[in-house]
């Protein structure tokens, strides 16, 4: 079944069949789909069929997957509006990546940032892993702003490619140590 994750508006659970038509209506998106290293456009059923039976190979990885796939659904309304993922972990290593889209309808209301501070909390506390490490491509400032606010740090750039549209990029790499989300956690909870 996978991993289930709840917050207050959103839950983080593991891509279904049920899934597939969100899935590429949201993917197809080329605004959406242009922050995105390894999303193709256009965004056919095909390839949201492919995702879901890929992520759920990952599920049935046993114990210990190399990766996490969710799909973003709305509690209130059951409606699928993204996905976010915690992918090449490496537990030895205490790191993980990873990345998130929300489909245009939703942007700007907060739920990525939702979203992503449940996987930083999952990573940290249930898998125990000490760096998460990210990215955005340059331009995607909504990206680094989100990042930013949950306690990431720029550590550099590399040149990209955007599968979706083809154009050369550079994406700034970003990453958020344990010690400095515990750090911020503490000082939220010791607030009047």
């Amino acid at each position: 079944m996978g991993i289930k994750i709840e917050t207050s508006r959103l839950t983080l659970r593991p891509w279904g069949e049920d899934d597939i038509e969100q899935l590429t209506l949201g993917l197809n998106d080329l605004e959406v789909a242009k922050w995105l290293a390894f999303v193709p456009h256009p965004y056919s059923t095909s390839h949201a069929r492919d995702w879901v039976r890929r992520c759920r190979e990952l599920s049935n990885a046993g114990t210990r997957p190399g990766a996490y796939e969710f799909a973003l659904e709305l509690r209130s309304g059951r409606r699928v509006i993204g996905g976010v993922s915690l992918n090449r972990i490496d537990r030895q290593a205490g790191t993980a990546g990873g990345g998130i889209w929300i489909a245009d309808g939703y942007q700007g209301r907060g739920y990525g940032r939702e979203a992503f501070e449940a996987k930083i909390r999952f990573a940290f506390g249930e898998l125990g892993l000490t760096k998460l490490v990210n990215g955005y491509f340059d331009g995607n400032e909504n990206s680094w702003a989100m990042q930013r606010k949950l306690g990431y740090r720029r550590v550099g750039e590399v040149a990209s490619r955007c599968m979706a549209d083809g154009r050369q990029t550079i994406e700034h790499v970003t990453e958020l140590r344990r010690s400095d989300w515990q750090g911020r956690e503490d000082q939220a909870s010791n607030r009047p």
